[in-house]
């Protein structure tokens, strides 16, 4: 009897999370969900380790979700996560196919809010619990029912007033909207044709009004089929001295490399938010919930941090503006239709 004893004490410590796996019995999605046991990571990590993977949907870009899979990996040994990457649009899409061919492969979704919200609204998540959801406002969680949420925000981007430092005089740089009507900035400061610019004038509209909008259209902004961080070289190259609707992340990456640029926040800052969500039937749901908990715990924002998003935990000092949570998913699109046809009358067709 005693021999029996050591034995399995032994066994305890050499294989510790085997034993306590098999001793435990699975727990359905629907259980796990709600699960918030002081054991909930060793729960989720030795279920994960018998799944063996984890499928993740994300539209993080660049390095950033390769070192978050990276560190993930090292932490739970044995745990791999298979990761597909691709803009909000193609993911949605792509699990709106597979849900119609009844094929359940992703796990974890980090995508944009205004996607996670149709996925919601086509019941292709699941609402769960996080330890992690306490650290943050509830303007940064989408709530569910039994006090479990849909998503909760990963990584923010915010949107500015860019410019370059070396030519921009210092009278001239904006303290609020009402500055981008400063004649120095007349003809010099450029935006481009797309959803970063259009939530810009959103932004004016609701904090100025559409006489606003029609006062900056003497400002003679030029219109660039270009994405942002192109528009920032520009300024960053003098083409350029300004961008009113220029990302904080990118223009930190640019002083990095020696760019002479700045970013100021305007009136309210329109926020490009990244959530974590579950699929409404993981097939590897222990590792579906234990990545949710990583990227949403500190060491999963850490390493966004080092990659300049913002975390929707911290005070910046100015007010983020989302407008996907004013409204339907049917009114913001309908809105954002609005400002791209306002922004596209304000300015004129640049390059």
């Amino acid at each position: 009897m005693h021999f029996f004893v050591f034995v399995l004490l032994a066994l305890s410590v050499l294989f510790p999370l085997q034993l306590f796996a098999q001793a435990r019995k699975a727990l359905t999605i629907s259980e796990l969900v709600t699960y918030n046991g002081k054991d909930r990571e060793q729960v989720l990590f030795a279920g994960a380790k018998a799944e063996g993977k984890v499928t993740w949907y994300t539209s993080l870009a660049g390095d950033s979700y390769k070192a978050l899979i990276k560190a993930f990996e090292g932490k739970y040994p044995g745990v791999k996560i298979e990761a597909y990457r691709s803009n909000g649009s193609e993911i949605t899409n792509r699990m709106v196919e597979e849900a119609k061919a009844r094929r359940s492969i992703v796990d974890t979704i980090e995508t944009t809010e205004a996607n996670l919200m149709f996925q919601r609204e086509a019941f292709l998540l699941r609402p769960y619990h996080s330890p992690f959801f306490a650290a943050y406002p509830e303007e940064a969680k989408a709530r569910g029912e039994r006090g479990l949420y849909f998503w909760g925000t990963a990584r923010e981007s915010y949107i500015g007033f860019g410019y370059n430092k070396n030519l921009v005089p210092k009278d001239a740089v904006p303290k609020n909207y009402d500055g981008l009507l400063h004649p120095a900035l007349k003809g010099r400061m450029g935006l481009t044709i797309d959803d970063t610019s259009s939530k810009s004038i959103g932004a004016m509209l609701k904090t100025r009004g559409p006489e606003f909008v029609k006062k900056l259209k003497g400002q003679e902004i030029p219109l660039h089929t270009i994405i942002p961080p192109a528009l920032l070289e520009l300024i960053g190259s003098g083409e350029l001295i300004a961008g009113a609707a220029i990302f904080r992340n990118h223009v930190i990456v640019a002083q990095q490399k020696g760019s002479p640029v700045e970013w100021v926040p305007m009136d309210i800052v329109p926020t490009n938010v990244g959530g974590v969500a579950v699929a409404a039937q993981p097939p590897h749901p222990h590792g579906a919930l234990l990545l949710a908990d990583y990227l949403l715990g500190p060491e999963g924002q850490g390493i966004l941090e080092k990659y300049q998003y913002g975390n929707a935990a911290k005070n910046y000092g100015f007010k983020r503006w989302r407008p996907e949570r004013e409204m339907s998913m049917e009114k913001y699109e309908k809105e954002l239709e609005r400002w791209e046809k306002l922004l596209k009358e304000t300015g004129r067709r640049g390059a």
